[in-house]
């Protein structure tokens, strides 16, 4: 069986409360939720989310939308999508992280498209994604001693330990990186989400939102600033 987990949680420093914050009256995490809702190979939507009460309201909101959830490791995602996977029955999985309202479901659709073995990397992506049996999510947890290993630094650990996969291939352009940023972790995000949001139409797709920022590049500047605070806190160097 395949799926897509969609990894979210309340729990946060820099912006509190961030996926129930709400635009247009919709919770934040209800916009990916939407997305991958039209995906054309997965079985199940997932939201995986932690045991904490404060994480009830977000079992709530998967209940409201038709999808499904799984509650387990509040900092570990790898054990919750373990968790998972054996609740669920899944066979590989594709995941969208909660802070990013403009994923599209087309990256996940690529994923499922070219799997051949273990694992499809896609990050380096406006959104990064990733890919993985079952099978290599266990080798991974089995060979790190439960250790957590966040999603950015798992392919290389993939590799170390003589998994399969490949890059993610064919990749449109509208995929692709560019000089805006796309994720919700500070106010200046959540004003930039609300302010595209705000403009575009309700059932949007990846390509209605660069339509509209080619149009009006300045909204960029509302968060893009916030990119290099990102990177420090991510112990990344450009």
């Amino acid at each position: 069986m395949k799926a897509i987990f969609i990894s979210v949680r309340t729990g946060s420093t820099r912006l509190p409360n961030k996926s129930i914050l709400k635009i247009n009256d919709k919770y934040t995490i209800e916009y990916v939720i939407n997305s991958v809702k039209k995906s054309k190979y997965a079985d199940k939507i997932i939201l995986c989310t932690t045991e904490l009460e404060e994480d009830n309201i977000l079992c709530d909101i998967a209940k409201d939308n038709n999808i499904d959830f799984y509650r387990g490791d509040e900092l570990n995602k790898s054990k919750r999508w373990y968790g998972a996977c054996k609740k669920y029955d899944i066979d590989f999985f594709v995941t969208a992280d909660g802070d990013d309202l403009f994923y599209d479901v087309g990256l996940s659709d690529l994923c499922f498209e070219q799997i051949e073995n273990d694992y499809i990397d896609g990050q380096g992506l406006y959104n990064d994604v990733y890919g993985m049996t079952t099978k290599a999510l266990k080798m991974c947890l089995d060979s790190s001693n439960d250790k957590n290993i966040e999603p950015h630094d798992m392919i290389q650990f993939f590799k170390s330990i003589s998994l399969k996969g490949k890059k993610l291939s064919n990749v449109p352009e509208i995929y692709k990186k560019k000089n805006i940023r796309m994720t919700l972790d500070y106010k200046e995000d959540f004003m930039f989400f609300s302010e595209v949001i705000n403009k575009i139409k309700l059932d949007f797709n990846i390509k209605d939102v660069l339509y509209y920022i080619d149009r009006n590049p300045n909204v960029i500047n509302i968060n893009y600033h916030r990119e290099q605070d990102w990177q420090k806190n991510q112990g990344k160097t450009k």
